[in-house]
């Protein structure tokens, strides 16, 4: 996608006719330049250089030959089979030259061009084993993001009477989707939202998290009551999870103006913004997570609280407030929400997803979502439908 966008950028900015003066010769000749920078191993190539050239002058014979096998052991990081043969030829010309000009004795002559021979070879075979994992890691990844659309789908930046804007990101090394989830569907009976943390990492957690708002979206739909939607998912995961399984989550409805409705089953609290102050809303009653309500016998509780224009609810995974740096100091989500407020989630999230990465020194060991509501005020709700309407 952003090289679409480059391409797009690059055409759009380049006048008609500097476009007709663009010669097919110039295209062609872009074009290769483009490939040859891409796909010719420069480095090797200018070490078996440096290397001859530092050794033909002072006539050294076989002292420097054995460095040149790092010029195809190289390429095998960098370049394809093609290109290590290529290097490897190189080496073996050079070296023969540069043997021969030294005096090189025959027989070790051949013996040293034999071992970069056998180094060619071997980095050729090494070069195309990598290509082999790379081609099978990014279909993977092709897949991994396949999975992450249909099981944590796009957030559009408006939903119903709400601007939305979600930021996850996967502990797991080259992973896309992992055990936090989310979903906000709009509903016959109002906007309706999920977001949870399944206990544990890895593809059992995700699993599971495929279970949870696969039901969530259907139940959404079919339960008038927000609760139902709750006993749903708890009956579905009592059927499927392990005995030590389990789910913490959020779920969340708007079933008229002004009025937010919030289960909390074992989950962080969400935090209300109210002008310019922020408050976690605790649940009155609390609840075990999804999956224990067999154990423990207590269910849920219904907890309504008002939700008028310009008010905002952040809903969050432990990944975010558990985040350590390097002093093993938590990250203070409610005190940096305060700090990066503004009146659009995407900028807040944006700014607190940076700032976490930065707290955590780049990469997070566990997973973190967090997802934003925020209701419009008049005026703007006016403004944005002005601008909806199709221009005369």
């Amino acid at each position: 996608m952003s090289h679409t966008r480059e391409r797009g950028i690059d055409h759009g900015s380049v006048p008609p006719s500097r476009k007709r003066a663009a010669a097919p010769g110039t295209v062609a000749r872009h074009r290769v330049a483009a490939q040859l920078a891409s796909g010719t191993p420069v480095l090797p190539v200018l070490i078996v250089s440096v290397i001859v050239a530092v050794g033909l002058p002072g006539g050294a014979g076989l002292t420097w030959l054995p460095l040149l096998a790092a010029g195809p052991a190289l390429a095998a990081t960098t370049s394809g089979p093609h290109g290590v043969l290529c290097v490897g030829l190189l080496a073996g010309g050079l070296g023969t030259l540069l043997g021969v000009h030294g005096g090189a004795p025959g027989r070790e002559l051949a013996a040293v061009l034999s071992a970069l021979l056998a180094v060619t070879l071997a980095s050729g075979l090494a070069s195309a084993l990598r290509g082999r994992r790379e081609r099978v890691l990014a279909a993977v990844r092709s897949v991994a993001e396949a999975a992450q659309h249909a099981l944590l789908q796009p957030v559009p930046a408006t939903v119903g009477p709400f601007q939305v804007a979600v930021r996850y990101s996967a502990a797991a090394a080259e992973a896309r989707i992992g055990g936090d989830l989310y979903a906000l569907v709009p509903t016959p009976y109002g906007v309706r939202l999920i977001v949870g943390d399944v206990r544990g990492k890895g593809l059992p957690a995700v699993g599971v998290a495929a279970l949870v708002v696969g039901v969530f979206r259907e139940a959404a739909y079919e339960e008038p009551d927000l609760l139902a939607v709750v006993d749903r998912i708890e009956r579905s995961l009592a059927r499927n999870l392990r005995c030590d399984d389990f789910v913490t989550a959020v779920v969340a409805g708007h079933p008229r103006p002004g009025r937010l409705e919030l289960v909390n089953c074992g989950h962080a609290p969400p935090l209300l913004v109210r002008g310019s102050g922020v408050v976690p809303v605790e649940p009155a009653r609390p609840a075990p997570p999804l999956g224990l309500r067999a154990l423990t016998g207590e269910t849920p509780g219904l907890q309504t609280l008002p939700f008028g224009d310009g008010d905002q609810l952040l809903l969050y995974t432990d990944g975010v407030t558990e985040a350590r740096d390097r002093d093993r100091a938590f990250y203070p989500l409610t005190e940096r929400l305060a700090r990066h407020l503004s009146d659009e989630p995407a900028h807040t999230l944006t700014a607190l997803h940076d700032e976490l990465l930065e707290h955590v020194g780049g990469r997070l060991h566990d997973d973190a979502a967090l997802l934003m509501l925020r209701k419009p005020t008049a005026p703007e709700a006016a403004l944005a439908g002005c601008g909806a309407q199709p221009q005369p």
